[in-house]
């Protein structure tokens, strides 16, 4: 199967199983500090794939998407891209339902399943650079 045949399958499975949820990501010890929408479009003010804002900006403090920050380092403890991160960001929707922890950490209890979250696990390096190329991939 074809690279692009994958992913366009992937897309239309995360675009459906996500469609009727939204869900956030909360970083930090206390997963207090928000780091923005996982699955809202890319012009949503919070989401991680608008890279014009806070949330999906490769330089601002509050991205995953940020290998120098807290919450994008492959080092730090609060980043999902870390494979020793005692403080990966949670996975909850608007109800404030738990999804698991968005993490490359294999040792960490409650690690997500979701297939979202695998996905942006495995490819977050390629993602970064194409944040927006990525949500066209994963979502439409």
């Amino acid at each position: 199967m074809t690279t692009t045949k994958i992913f366009t399958f992937l897309g239309l499975l995360v675009c459906c199983i996500f469609q009727a949820q939204t869900l956030h990501l909360y970083g930090g010890s206390n997963q207090d500090q928000y780091l923005g929408c996982l699955n809202c479009d890319t012009f949503d003010k919070n989401s991680i794939w608008n890279s014009y804002n806070d949330y999906g900006n490769v330089l601002s403090s509050k991205s995953i998407w940020n290998g120098s920050g807290n919450y994008g380092s492959s080092y730090s403890t609060y980043s999902p891209w870390s494979n020793y991160a005692s403080y990966p960001p949670a996975i909850v929707d608007q109800d404030g339902n738990f999804f698991g922890y968005l993490t490359l950490n294999s040792y960490k209890s409650e690690r997500s399943e979701l297939e979202l979250a695998q996905i942006l696990c495995k490819y977050h390096d390629a993602i970064k650079k194409d944040i927006s190329g990525w949500y066209d991939k994963l979502f439409r």
